[in-house]
C-alpha cells in the first residue's frame, strides 16, 4: 500500500517539491514548497539555459525543506512521483534525473507524470469530493486544453489551441501594454481599473471547441499602436483583452457542459490562478453545474498536483525503470482523440 508520496516538479521555471500522506482513507497534503524563478522578469519570458542551470542549484534544498515541512523522513517515502514531460527538456532532465537517483538509492518506487494530467488532479487536494464525469480546461502558458473526462485515467479531447495559448497571449499582451512579466497576474491586476471599451475579437468563439489567440493578440497590437496615449488607455486595453479571452473559453465550457450533460467542470493550469476567470466561469454557470478551481498555488506549477497525480498511477500498480527519461512532448497517457460523444446522465 502507498501510504507517502514525494513529488517533484521541474518542467519550467518553477522548482518544487511536495509530501502526500495517507490519513485514514483520505490524502493529504503535509507539505509543498515552490521556488520561483524571478530572473526570467528580466527578460520578459523564460530563459531554459538559467532556468535548467537554477533548478540545478535549488532541487536538494527544495526537497529536503518539503521532507522537513512534513515532518518525515526520506526513509519513510514509499514511492516519488516526478515530473517526466512536456516541459523544457533542460528543466525536466534535472527533476528525472534526481529523482531517478534518489529511487535508486533508497530502493523507492518511481513513476514518471505527465505534467497536464497533474493540472486536472490538483482540485482533488482541496476538494477531495471532486471526481470525474467532469468538463476540464487545462489553460496555462504552453496549453489550453478542453477535455471530456469520464473516468480518471481517461481523457478525450473536446478542443486546443490552434496556435497561441492563453497563457502565451497573456505574456505578449502584457509585454505588448508594458507590464511586465509574467503576463497574467501583471494584467489582472490592473484590469479591475478599467473598462471593456475596446472592440477586440472573440476568435473561435461560435466555432466548434477549439481555440486561437493569435489573432487576437494582433489586435490589441494594432489597438496599442492606433492609441495616441497608451498609458492612458493601458488599464482598458488589458480589461478588453481580459474579457475577450475569458469569453471564449466561458462559451467553450458551456458548450462542452451542454454536449456532455456533465454538472461538474473543472479548471486548471496557470491561467486558472485568475481569481477573475473563476468568477466569470462560475457567474456563468451558476445554477447548472459547479465549478471547481483550486487555490492559485494548487494550479501554478508544482509537486502537489504531481505526487497525486502519480499516486493514482502507482495505486494502479504502474512503476517506471530506469529508463525513464525526460520528453518535452510526452504523450499524455490515456488521452483519446475522436468525435465529440454526448454522455447525458454520466460517462460513456
Amino acid at each position: 500500500m502507498i501510504d507517502v508520496v514525494l513529488g517533484i516538479e521541474t518542467s519550467c521555471d518553477e522548482t518544487s517539491a511536495a509530501v502526500l500522506i495517507r490519513d485514514a482513507q483520505r490524502i493529504e497534503l503535509a507539505s509543498l514548497v515552490i521556488l520561483s524563478q524571478d530572473i526570467h522578469a528580466v527578460f520578459g519570458g523564460v530563459v531554459p539555459e538559467l532556468a535548467s542551470r537554477a533548478h540545478v542549484r535549488t532541487i536538494g534544498p527544495v526537497v529536503r525543506q518539503a521532507l522537513d515541512i512534513a515532518g518525515v523522513s526520506l526513509g519513510a517515502i514509499d514511492a516519488i512521483a516526478v515530473t517526466a514531460g512536456p516541459g523544457l527538456v533542460g528543466s525536466l532532465l534535472v527533476g528525472v534525473c534526481f529523482a531517478k537517483a534518489l529511487a535508486a538509492t533508497t530502493n523507492r518506487a518511481l513513476i514518471g507524470v505527465h505534467h497536464l494530467e497533474g493540472h486536472v488532479f490538483a482540485p482533488t487536494l482541496q476538494y477531495p469530493d471532486c471526481a470525474p464525469p467532469f468538463v476540464a480546461l487545462v489553460v496555462s502558458g504552453g496549453h489550453t486544453l478542453l477535455l471530456d473526462v469520464p473516468d480518471w485515467g481517461r481523457y478525450r479531447v473536446l478542443g486546443e489551441t490552434r496556435d497561441d495559448a492563453a497563457g502565451e497571449a497573456f505574456d505578449k499582451v502584457a509585454g505588448l501594454l508594458g507590464l511586465g512579466y509574467p503576463g497574467g497576474p501583471a494584467i489582472e491586476s490592473v484590469a479591475h481599473r478599467g473598462t471593456d471599451r475596446f472592440d477586440l475579437p472573440r476568435p473561435m468563439r461560435g466555432d466548434g471547441f477549439d481555440f486561437s489567440f493569435s489573432g487576437l493578440k494582433t489586435a490589441v497590437l494594432h489597438a496599442v499602436r492606433r492609441s495616441p496615449d497608451v498609458a492612458r488607455d493601458q488599464a482598458d486595453l488589458a480589461a478588453s483583452f481580459q474579457s475577450a479571452v475569458f469569453d471564449v473559453l466561458t462559451d467553450k465550457v458551456d458548450r462542452a457542459v451542454e454536449r456532455t450533460g456533465y454538472a461538474t467542470v473543472v479548471l486548471g493550469g496557470g491561467v486558472a490562478c485568475s481569481r477573475t476567470l473563476a468568477k466569470v466561469m462560475a457567474g456563468h454557470l451558476a445554477g447548472r453545474v459547479r465549478v471547481v478551481v483550486a487555490e492559485p498555488r494548487l494550479n501554478a506549477d508544482n509537486a502537489a498536483m504531481i505526487a497525486r497525480a502519480g499516486w493514482f498511477h502507482l495505486e494502479r500498480g504502474e512503476r517506471s525503470d530506469a529508463y525513464l527519461d525526460a520528453d518535452p512532448r510526452l504523450p499524455w497517457p490515456g488521452l483519446e482523440r475522436g468525435p465529440v460523444l454526448t454522455h447525458i446522465g454520466g460517462p460513456s
